[in-house]
């Protein structure tokens, strides 16, 4: 894992192109602390830079940027190929010739042989750009289902890009401006959707997206997309065909040449790969998770008996208000983007890296796709409740208008904006996973934009810019954590906070190979609630780990910010006594204070 970034450009900033860059590289050494790079193009059109953390051949010749021998080509690469070592092997046999064993030079001799079709073939998570010095042209492209990050500016012919949305800020070329689209989105779910960003001007490149910059102008294509291509299957052989694409894609992920480790959590799906990954190589594996004094959150005890149950060197923290108020000044300088998420993970990502471990593997992505959530029951009651109330014209505009201003929760107030549209299940997806109403997000927005868009909801149906034809409602939902919830919040702040401690966190349930081998199972199959199949597939799973009540991996922020925390939290202004309850409103509002007077110095 690694910090990319550059400076693509025709006639400007040629005189201080090595001072810009070198600016971008100090600002992602965090993410490298094993190495680093920067490459100039000679006529001053291209600048890349990269920090590495070394997994695969650790040694110099894995350094970047690289080239190939001509100097034609070099690339700055973020992230792991896991099947590097076939298309490896492929490319022997077709007489190439490799100076390291790593998966960068693999991604640049497949590049120089197939453009941009080298991406149908890469098995991983991955964001990297290709610059080609003789046709003066820049390829950039981000894994299918985004988990590797890539940001990007652009003012006429230049071309910013980085890792993370600091590092393009720290360029000093983009002009810090809240984005309108990126704040509403952050009010209204709780992260920044993408393409947004929440400077005005950057973008995120969207999973499943190649770019491709020339002098003239740069174009974007869509190469990869979530879809759910029903097959004709029975059970026993979904339960096979789920069994095999686990234990290949871990198997995958396990691939690196320094030891792996894997957060545990205490729930089925980082069991699973616990479980599995236990299968799969000889050496002790290495466990982590946090505990806590409040025993009502407390699942460091489930952890530690799954680490001795399949035989696992278990560490564990524990964290209380004391300690984990003096980690929140880092966490906080740690953020790229706010969300509603990421403290978790920055606190056991340090654990880790405190025991000296480089990679982790976890276990996020088994609930989007195997119904682990409770969207999956709510949602489809929401739509068929909105579609019985939509048969008595204006019943559900009346009632929704009336909740939506005069509801008793927060809650209320979004399910009124929920009916006051077309039911579908976007509409129920964001008013379930909601943080504030339409009507609260404009009037908190108000205090850091001023714009009668707001008003007019213009950016309200931000979702529909998900929406797929799928071929049931339980697979729209599916496709909605997977590519709002998932993607926008958990992958991102599993990055960052993850890489703020120098270490790579992989996600084998976030697979494009295990995607595709599951995706065909039918929906009643697959979206079996309380993740059945996925159950079925693993029956090393002990039968106190299932039978235990669902529950999502959570601190105990409520109690701790109106206790130790208050300084932080209590200096948080809202218009129209808009409610700061339940706590993560609260707690979304302070952090996205924080982040604004950090980066708008």
């Amino acid at each position: 894992m690694c910090g990319i970034a550059g400076i693509l450009t025709v006639n400007q900033y040629q005189d201080v192109l090595e001072t810009i860059i070198r600016r971008m590289q100090t600002a992602i050494q965090h993410r490298g602390p094993d190495d680093s790079g920067i490459y100039i193009s000679p006529d001053k059109q291209a600048a890349l830079a990269h920090t590495r953390l070394a997994i695969l051949d650790p040694s110099p010749a894995g350094h970047q940027p690289m080239s190939i021998a001509d100097g034609r080509y070099w690339i700055t690469f973020n992230g792991e190929i896991y099947n590097f070592k076939q298309l490896q092997y492929n490319l022997l046999t077709e007489g190439e010739q490799f100076h390291s064993q790593t998966d960068t030079e693999v991604i640049l001799k497949l590049y120089q042989k197939i453009a941009y079709n080298c991406v149908e073939h890469l098995q991983g998570m991955f964001a990297f750009a290709i610059w080609d010095d003789w046709e003066k042209t820049c390829f950039l492209a981000r894994d299918p289902l985004g988990v590797k990050p890539l940001y990007y500016w652009q003012a006429g012919s230049s071309l910013v890009f980085a890792s993370e949305l600091r590092t393009i800020l720290a360029s000093g070329l983009p002009a810090v401006n809240m984005s309108m689209q990126g704040l509403y989105g952050y009010l209204i779910s709780g992260s920044v959707p993408e393409p947004y960003t929440l400077i005005e001007g950057i973008h995120c490149l969207a999973a499943g997206h190649w770019l491709y910059w020339r002098p003239a102008g740069v174009s974007t294509k869509q190469y990869w997309q979530l879809n759910f291509p029903h097959a004709t299957i029975s059970p026993q052989e979904a339960k096979e065909k789920v069994r095999e694409a686990l234990v290949d894609s871990i198997q995958h992920h396990l691939v690196s040449d320094v030891p792996v480790g894997i957060f545990l959590s205490g729930g089925i799906d980082s069991t699973t790969v616990l479980a599995l990954a236990s299968q799969a190589q000889n050496e002790q594996l290495q466990t982590y998770s946090l505990a806590f004094e409040e025993q009502e959150w407390n699942e460091g005890e489930i952890a530690k008996h799954i680490a001795k149950e399949f035989g696992a060197e278990h560490t564990e923290y524990k964290l209380t208000a004391s300690s984990a108020k003096e980690l929140l000044p880092k966490f906080l300088q740690a953020i790229d983007q706010p969300s509603v998420d990421g403290f978790n993970t920055f606190c056991v990502s340090q654990v880790a890296h405190q025991s000296g471990t480089k990679v982790v593997l976890s276990g996020l992505g088994g609930d989007e796709l195997f119904a682990g959530y409770h969207s999956f029951k709510k949602i489809p009651q929401m739509v068929a409740w909105a579609k019985q109330m939509q048969a008595i014209p204006l019943l559900a505009t009346g009632v929704g208008m009336g909740l939506a201003h005069y509801g008793t929760s927060p809650k209320m107030k979004r399910f009124g904006d929920f009916l006051q549209q077309t039911p579908s299940s976007a509409a129920a997806y964001r008013s379930f996973r909601g943080i504030f109403s339409h009507t609260e997000a404009c009037a908190i927005a108000h205090q850091y934009i001023r714009s009668p868009l707001l008003e007019k909801g213009g950016w309200g149906e931000h979702l529909s810019n998900y929406q797929k034809q799928t071929s049931t409602l339980e697979d729209e939902i599916s496709f909605l954590e997977l590519s709002c919830y998932m993607r926008n919040q958990l992958l991102r702040d599993s990055d960052v906070m993850s890489m703020a401690w120098g270490l790579e966190l992989r996600v084998p349930l976030v697979d494009r190979v295990l995607f595709e081998a599951v995706a065909s199972i039918p929906s009643h199959i697959r979206l079996a609630f309380g993740k059945k199949l996925l159950i079925e597939a693993v029956p090393e799973l002990p039968d106190w780990v299932i039978k235990r009540p669902k529950r999502g991996f959570s601190f105990p922020f409520e109690q701790w910010m109106a206790t130790e925390w208050r300084d932080y939290f209590n200096n948080v202004n809202v218009p129209n006594n808009i409610s700061l309850k339940p706590w993560y409103r609260r707690w979304s509002l302070a952090i996205l204070k924080y982040w604004w007077e950090r980066v708008s110095k």
